[in-house]
């Protein structure tokens, strides 16, 4: 794979496309996004639970534990009363609160396909930041922690994939740069 970020400066643009240029040759539909509307907002992120301290995890297991048993608790009462069609599953820290899915700027790698490895830089050995996450999905049925507002009961499937993009097996590619010199070469992986 060939990966070419170029850094420019807003000022530089003189004359904004009206439609961005397309590429003459492509292997697969899923590697050019669709045209669509950014609406960027700002959440919090936070580790992937891999790499948490093995004692925050234990706490963190410890709280999800005790939030299912709740909930089982809570579904064994209305056992046998009609179903109003919640079927929420509960709270979970990697799923609804540590990283959301969809294209975004910054915050903290997932690490979900493989198991979490060093992204140093190759020219000073720095480690290096996530710059940049392309995901298949804005957001995804496993959770409705980070759906859009705007989504209301649309299915995931179909609305879920503005861009239409699709990186390798419906993963992300996170982009990695190193703080010390934005000049070195960015480091990627697909999750």
């Amino acid at each position: 794979m060939l990966l070419d970020l170029r850094w420019r400066r807003s000022s530089e643009v003189a004359d904004v496309m009206a439609a961005p240029p397309r590429p003459q040759v492509v292997g697969h539909e899923g590697y050019v996004p669709e045209p669509c509307v950014l609406h960027p907002e700002q959440v919090a992120t936070y580790p992937f639970a891999g790499l948490l301290p093995e004692d925050l995890r234990a706490r963190i297991d410890a709280w999800e534990e005790a939030l299912e048993e709740v909930q089982e608790e809570a579904l064994e009462e209305r056992a046998g009363q009609s179903s109003d069609g919640d079927d929420a599953t509960g709270v979970a820290y990697q799923y609804d609160l540590s990283i959301p899915p969809g294209w975004r700027v910054g915050g903290f790698a997932s690490w979900h396909a493989t198991d979490p490895y060093p992204m140093n830089c190759r020219t000073c050995s720095a480690p290096m930041r996530l710059l940049l996450t392309v995901d298949s999905s804005e957001w995804d049925g496993g959770s409705g922690s980070w759906k859009p507002q705007e989504e209301g009961d649309v299915p995931p499937f179909l609305a879920a994939r503005p861009t239409e993009v699709t990186v390798g097996r419906s993963g992300e590619l996170n982009v990695f740069a190193c703080p010390e010199d934005p000049g070195h070469p960015h480091r990627w992986c697909v999750q």
